[in-house]
Formats: C-alpha cells, sequence, structure tokens
C-alpha cells in the first residue's frame, strides 16, 4: 500500500509500504493510509498509550471525515479560518461521509510514493541483516536507534524474531526494565513468563494474531510448534538489551564454580554438569534429536 506521514513542522512524505515494514510515527504525525491494490492490507499499530485521552487506549483523532474537526466548528469559524465562503464551507462539511475508512472511486489518483521517503521512517525486518541467526533455532532482527534513528525520540525499540519448529527461545529478561508487548505474526506455541518472586504467572499456548505482555523484570520463554512461529515485540526502550539465563552467552557461565555450589547447594559433579552444557548454543536452542 502507500502511506502518507507529515512530521510535526515537516513537509509530506509518501511512503510504499510493503510487508515486513515497521514505521516510527512519533507524537504529532498526520497520517493516511491507501491500499491501491485487490489484496488485503494489514497495518499493526503498536505504542503508548499512556498519554492518550483516555489512558490506555489510542486515541483517534481525525482532520476528516464525520468526526473530524469541521464537523465540529461552525461555519462561522471555518469560513474565518480557512478563508472560504459559506458555499465552500457547506461543500467541506456536508460532503464527508466516511468515518476512518473511506473507499475512493476510480477518478481519485492519490500521490505516488517516492522511494527517498523512506529513509529515517521506515525499516524492514524482513529483509534487513540479521543480528540472530542460529541455525535450525531461529532468528532475530532487532530495530532500535542504529537502523531507525527516529526511535530515540518515540522512546520505543522492536524486534523481528522467527522461530524455527520445535525450537526453544532462552529464558530472559530486559535488563534495562523495560516492558515486552509481544505480537504472534504467524505460527503457534507455548510460553512461561516468571515474575521477579520466582512464581509462574503465564504459561499458555499462544497462536497467530494473539498478543501478551511481558512486565519489566520477568523472565519468558518460549518452545514453538513443530511449523514454527515468529513474533514482533515493541520494547519500551529505543535501545533494547536482554540478559538471557541459558546458552552460551548465560550469566550463569560468567559465575565462579564455588558460587554456583554453595548458591544451588549442589555438588561440583552437578555443578559441573549443569555448568558445561550448552557450551556452543546462543538463544535459541533447536529440538532434540
Amino acid at each position: 500500500g502507500v502511506a502518507g506521514v507529515v512530521l510535526p513542522e515537516k513537509d509530506e512524505k509518501v511512503i510504499g509500504i510493503r510487508k515486513g515494514d515497521a514505521i516510527a510515527l512519533p507524537f504529532g504525525a498526520v497520517t493516511w493510509w491507501y491500499n491501491k491494490e485487490d489484496t488485503e492490507l494489514i497495518v499493526l499499530f503498536l505504542g503508548d498509550t499512556s498519554k492518550g485521552h483516555k489512558a490506555g487506549s489510542f486515541t483517534d483523532f481525525y482532520l476528516t471525515g464525520t468526526n473530524g474537526i469541521f464537523t465540529g466548528f461552525s461555519s462561522e469559524f471555518v469560513s474565518r479560518a480557512w478563508d472560504v465562503d459559506e458555499t465552500t464551507v457547506k461543500a467541506l462539511v456536508g460532503s464527508q461521509s466516511g468515518k476512518g475508512i473511506v473507499k475512493l472511486d476510480g477518478s481519485i489518483k492519490l500521490p505516488e510514493p517516492k522511494k527517498e521517503d523512506r529513509d529515517r521512517l521506515v525499516y524492514n525486518c524482513e529483509e534487513a541483516p540479521l543480528d540472530v541467526d542460529i541455525k535450525n533455532g531461529g532468528r532475530v532482527v532487532v530495530l532500535n536507534t542504529k537502523n531507525l534513528p527516529l526511535v530515540a525520540e518515540i522512546g520505543l525499540g522492536a524486534d523481528l524474531v522467527k522461530l524455527d519448529g520445535g525450537a526453544m527461545c532462552s529464558p530472559g529478561f530486559s535488563c534495562d526494565s523495560a516492558l515486552q508487548v509481544t505480537y504472534i505474526v504467524s505460527g503457534s506455541g507455548r510460553v512461561q513468563v516468571v515474575g521477579v518472586d520466582g512464581k509462574r504467572v503465564l504459561e499458555t499456548t499462544v497462536k497467530a494474531g494473539q498478543l501478551f505482555i511481558v512486565p519489566r523484570f520477568f523472565v519468558v520463554s518460549k518452545i514453538c510448534d513443530p511449523d514454527g512461529m515468529s513474533w514482533f515485540s515493541i520494547i519500551t526502550t529505543p535501545d533494547p538489551v536482554f540478559t538471557h539465563l541459558a546458552g552460551r552467552t548465560s550469566v550463569w557461565k560468567a559465575l565462579s564454580p564455588a558460587v554456583l555450589e554453595a548458591s544451588f547447594k549442589v555438588s561440583s559433579e552437578v555443578e559441573k554438569k549443569f555448568r558445561g552444557t550448552r557450551t556452543s548454543d546462543e538463544i535459541f536452542f533447536p529440538p532434540s534429536k
């Protein structure tokens, strides 16, 4: 499809959008969205609603349409503000029939997208270089201030994760106290979330179209079904940092053996077995053969 974006005090950007695009929209941005094809276009909006008109809900603020600002002002105010006559005011207000979504007829030709308008606004997570790529395990693309600087202004980062069939994602948590909102894009699998008091707060099966939240410092892990699973998460920091508790980069590997023996209250033999596993696997673990 096509998206039009006007950032505060900037010119309109007309962007060609395709599957996998992540678009950064700061507060105050004005947008329009157009599906010029016969196929379905789905746009998922994720963001911080704490400052919304009603906290916790997105605030839809329309400039046009039956619930747009023109319908609220009197004809005198519209006439004075935009310096138009009464007949033009009636046309502007009375011709608007849609509420949010309108069907265009063939006579209207909207602006064509410009390739250069994608710069600094869009990052395609399907085509981007992989930040993590583990054979038979999974792949990750992280969206942060390095590849999309505008997220610094928004205060949110994101990642797209694709887990191969039967693979597991290491238990991990955001070590910079960020919340995670995870939307399942495709496939299905099992999810467990453990809270800071060591109690399991979520155990469920998730599938495409579902969404769940991981609170600050809570540890999450996933095991996908044989068909695999992919998810897109927004994270409440523009440069997400995660600590994983299993695998080659696990924090356990950095701790002294004596510390592990004492804290787990186990023998050195058990500690060696525990430390000696997952010496090559990173954050994704392929299914057992």
